[in-house]
């Protein structure tokens, strides 16, 4: 057997491929709700000492941070749920390896193991946390009381209880390393990274672009509510007479000063209060420009563009829709990124531990592709037949995803045309007129009662053999029409029906 390497490229013992590590080495605590609150009175040299010490693997102030950022600028939040329900909601598929039957049988089984983990869409969520922190990191609990190795669940790890410390690769902090941490078991952490571009795992998410932008953000938002809080209501003030006491003078100040919150207040007559309104010094909008720039830059760092997240000043929907496509690069990037991480570490050891770890690993995929225009390419394909094109209706079952018909179904009928026994149905039924034939029928209809045409043609031929005159032979033609056995009769009744109707239908529509 060739040497088994787990996903952080570490080789494996041969003693630990027999069966998973159950015990489980991440625990929830108390203390993990706990946080140093990184972004209150956030600075410059505040943010970039945090961003230096997750440099050197120490992450945990920056998961703080990036937390924060998240909770606190709706903006940020919006933008981050966008880009995670974009993949979380895909539907997924497994495939098997081979047309071999074990290949069929160990896809079934992974197909199976999905299908019962009910928190699979939480967890695609979890992992998807990789965007903005630039990796994300779960714990398999695994089972095996049922004599088969297959993970009951995954616990997420918040993100500040992995550590870079003393190492290049991901570290789990425990109650027994709580400082440097320990590296997992082989198959027992779920590692999922964001690349988006090269470079160490700390400094690959998407928040380290948009930390600089949430500060400048966070300042201009501060100015922007204490220029409201001055100048947005009108100034306050207070006149006295010249011979006003000093009492007289505090209860005027205390009326000013009660008068902006409590909208009420009383004073003498000596005195009076005049309301003038605040003076706008420089560009209201600036503050709001500027919140709105920064929000901008976000949107781009996060989803590539800006018009699917902000109308803007001007805008199309015709930019808005190449814009769209950018995001769903985006998307399809995510799906493999996850199917891959999915696949690697969940998968393969699940196969390895129950089939053996030469048994090759089914594929998945999350089903990103937007939904097809069916019609256009039902129309597309009717342009090919129509050109000669032959397809069989095998391929376009295929297609369209339309099951063929088994012979013991009921046949539809094509293009709403009757077929013969409806056609003879109507003929026979009480409302003729109902009846609404194609020429394809009424031909085919013709065509199949041909043989009682000819018997009639040949027993009008024989009654105007035998007449001596025209009035003979309209009296013979009465006679035999009323000698006629009950089929034929019944034969050109029916004719005679057909061809009314589509008399009919030409007076009404003669370009039909």
């Amino acid at each position: 057997m060739a040497t088994i390497y787990d996903h952080l490229g570490r080789a494996v013992k041969t003693s630990e491929l027999n069966k998973p590590e159950t015990r489980q080495i991440s625990h929830v605590t108390l203390r993990d709700r706990w946080s140093t609150y990184p972004s209150s009175g956030l600075t410059p040299m505040k943010l970039a000492n945090i961003l230096k010490a997750a440099d050197n693997g120490d992450v945990s102030r920056q998961a703080e941070l990036f937390e924060e950022m998240e909770e606190k600028d709706t903006h940020l939040y919006s933008q981050f749920q966008t880009r995670k329900l974009a993949v979380q909601g895909l539907e997924w598929e497994i495939t098997p390896a081979s047309d071999d039957a074990r290949d069929m049988k160990v896809a079934e089984f992974c197909r199976e193991w999905l299908n019962d983990l009910d928190d699979f869409d939480d967890n695609v969520l979890d992992l998807l946390d990789a965007l903005g922190k630039g990796y994300s990191a779960m714990e398999p609990i695994w089972d095996v009381s049922s004599g088969q190795a297959t993970i009951a669940r995954l616990d997420h790890i918040n993100a500040k209880k992995i550590t870079f410390w003393n190492s290049v690769t991901p570290r789990v902090l425990t109650e027994e390393n709580p400082v440097h941490g320990e590296d997992a078991p082989p198959f027992k952490l779920v590692y999922h990274r964001y690349k988006a571009r090269s470079g160490y795992d700390t400094r690959a998410g998407i928040m380290r672009v948009c930390a600089w932008m949430y500060l400048f953000k966070n300042y201009d938002v501060k100015d922007w509510v204490s220029f409201a809080e001055v100048y947005g209501q009108p100034i306050r003030l207070g006149k006295y007479a010249p011979g006003a006491t000093q009492d007289e003078k505090d209860a005027l100040l205390n009326a000013v000063r009660a008068i902006g919150s409590d909208a009420a207040g009383i004073i003498s007559r000596n005195t009076e209060i005049d309301f003038v309104e605040g003076q706008k010094y420089g560009s209201i909008s600036l503050y709001e420009k500027l919140a709105k720039w920064c929000d901008e830059q976000m949107s781009k760092a996060v989803l590539g563009q800006t018009l699917t997240s902000s109308t803007g000043d001007v805008g199309s929907q015709a930019l808005g829709n190449v814009h769209n496509d950018v995001r769903q690069d985006l998307t399809e990037a995510d799906c493999k990124a996850l199917a891959k991480t999915v696949r690697s570490q969940a998968l393969k050891p699940m196969v390895g531990f129950n089939f053996g770890w030469d048994t090759k690993v089914p594929g998945f995929r999350l089903l990103y592709e937007p939904p097809e225009d069916t019609k256009a390419a039902a129309e597309t394909h009717k342009v090919l037949a129509e050109v000669g094109l032959d397809f069989s209706q095998e391929y376009l079952s295929e297609r369209f995803k339309i099951p063929l018909r088994t012979k013991d179904e009921t046949p539809l009928n094509r293009g709403g045309h009757l077929t013969e026994a409806s056609l003879k149905q109507a003929i026979l039924s009480d409302k003729p007129s109902a009846i609404r034939l194609d020429p394809r029928d009424t031909i085919a209809t013709q065509a199949m009662d041909r043989p009682s045409t000819e018997e009639l043609v040949d027993m009008v031929k024989a009654e105007l053999k035998a007449a001596t005159s025209l009035e003979d032979f309209r009296d013979r033609i009465i006679t035999v029409y009323g000698s006629l056995p009950d089929h034929t009769f019944v034969q050109v009744l029916k004719q005679a029906l057909v061809l009314a109707e589509l008399a009919g239908r030409f007076d009404a529509d003669p370009e039909r």
